[in-house]
């Protein structure tokens, strides 16, 4: 029996896991890739906007050569946490579903069933992109994640979105020769885009190096096409890829085989005290950004830093109020 199990092996599972092991109890984090997944899946060349001092967990020093920490060196601090505290963590194993037992839940893998009182989600949102729901996303030449800019030297790019992600991938694979166009929704570059990125993606635009259709929707991805919807009419296009950066979000099908509840609004959260971070759920509690629903811009891991310690403290507080009674 488990005090406490941790679905996800990210930021925010690293963080309850060493809080969890510094208060005594027994855990076990579960984890479907590699350690760090989601930010594994992050682009290769990528820069934090936070700086190392702010993602630092469980007062360990995270050491980068730049005041903003890049991808490599983040996947290198997450593995080193869980090496320096000896973490008890199972990778490649993903959660299928969570049911009441006598005492606490059994949790059921597809390696396994594990018998535990508590139950940690912290799954993040990146592993789960959303989609446009158009005709043609399930095309081979459509990606909803964008890695390297060596791959379309030469090729027609499209690129759906305007924040973050999307101007990283049109300034890079532009760069590096690919013939760039970007299809955004409303009338302007985000605000929220990086600011040493924005007036870079902008300059572009203006001078014509990157074509950007405003107020524009995609509206049909054909093999060698792409078709938009422009406030001129229906506008179709010669492509070879297409880089959907068009978001994340929580995996609600993995919530829904876990019973999560989630509040019926626009931001979909899961539903849990603020204060406690647990769930409707008896001992099943949220951690990190998953958190913030489809408000993925609320939550980061700089302003969730204190979740592990308030996940165990509650845990430590009700078996404390269970012997007690």
């Amino acid at each position: 029996m488990l005090d406490l199990l941790i679905i996800g092996g990210g930021p925010s599972g690293i963080n309850v896991a060493i809080s969890a092991k510094r208060a005594g109890l027994n855990y076990l984090v579960v984890e479907k890739g590699v350690i760090a997944n989601s930010l594994y899946h992050f682009p290769v060349n990528m820069t934090f906007f936070s700086t190392s001092l702010k993602l630092e967990i469980q007062d360990t020093p995270f050491i980068s050569h730049q005041d903003k920490p890049t991808r490599s060196e983040a996947l290198e601090y997450y593995r080193r946490l869980v090496q320096s505290f000896r973490l008890n963590l199972k990778l490649y194993e993903e959660v299928l579903r969570m049911e009441p037992a006598t005492e606490g839940y059994r949790v059921t893998t597809d390696k396994g069933e594990y018998a535990t009182r508590n139950v940690v989600v912290a799954t993040g949102f990146y592993d789960t992109p959303r989609l446009m729901d158009i005709p043609g996303e399930d095309l081979p030449k459509v990606r909803h994640y964008y890695d390297d800019p060596h791959v379309y030297i030469g090729q027609k790019v499209l690129v759906v979105g305007a924040a973050n992600s999307a101007c990283d991938a049109a300034l890079e694979c532009w760069r590096k020769g690919a013939e760039v166009t970007m299809a955004i929704r409303g009338d302007a570059i985000y605000d929220r885009v990086k600011y040493w990125i924005k007036p870079d993606i902008e300059n572009r635009i203006n001078e014509g190096s990157i074509k950007a259709y405003f107020n524009t929707t995609t509206e049909e991805i054909r093999p060698h096409e792409v078709v938009l919807g422009t406030p001129d009419g229906p506008l179709v296009l010669e492509n070879d890829f297409v880089l959907a950066m068009t978001g994340y979000q929580p995996n609600y099908e993995l919530f829904e085989r876990l019973g999560l509840p989630i509040q019926e609004d626009d931001s979909c959260k899961p539903v849990f005290d603020p204060n406690t971070l647990e769930t409707s759920l008896p001992g099943v509690y949220m951690a990190g950004v998953a958190c913030a629903g489809r408000e993925t811009s609320k939550l980061f891991i700089e302003n969730t830093r204190d979740h592990g310690q308030i996940i165990v403290d509650g845990i430590l507080q009700n078996a404390t109020s269970t012997v007690g009674h």
